[in-house]
């Protein structure tokens, strides 16, 4: 961003100097600079407006409704969020960082609350979070991949 205003402020000077000189070879040459400057700093904005654009939507994001019952089941009977938060480590590490992890290392999360996959987000927390995955090895297949669903949506 500052080095939009500065190209702007940089535009908008030289612009301003060389008005007053139109057949003078240098001021023909810093104009044709200044032209190229705008077009580079027109660039600039149109890359700056997309990228805020993505980041708007992304915010805005709604839920699946695979996404909502997985997130309904882990403020309700999955007693998750006693242990973990959606952006934040608590007890254990936030969901972004375990849809990352799992992401990163192509891991099964389902598998996982089933008791079928070794921990590898952080493994060191592992036997904190055995009473928990005594309730998720009880829930359905439905249940638990909404509960992904809902994970993931965070990465």
């Amino acid at each position: 961003m500052k080095k939009l205003i500065l190209a702007l402020v940089l535009i908008s000077g030289v612009a301003f100097s060389f008005t007053s000189c139109k057949g003078d070879k240098k001021a023909d040459k810093a104009t044709e600079a200044v032209k190229e400057t705008a077009k580079e700093v027109k660039e600039t904005v149109k890359e700056v407006a997309n990228e805020a654009k993505e980041v708007a939507e992304t915010a805005t994001k709604e839920l699946t409704d695979q996404e909502k019952a997985g997130l309904a089941i882990i403020k309700g009977k999955g007693g998750c969020v006693a242990c973990h938060k959606d952006d934040a480590k608590f007890v254990g590490p936030s969901y972004k960082e375990v849809a990352k992890v799992y992401k990163e290392k192509n891991g099964n999360l389902v598998k996982f609350l089933k008791g079928g996959a070794e921990a590898i987000v952080d493994p060191a927390q592992f036997a904190v979070m055995q009473p928990n995955l005594e309730i998720t090895k009880k829930m359905t297949g439905d249940e638990l991949a909404s509960i992904a669903a809902y994970i993931r949506s965070l990465n």
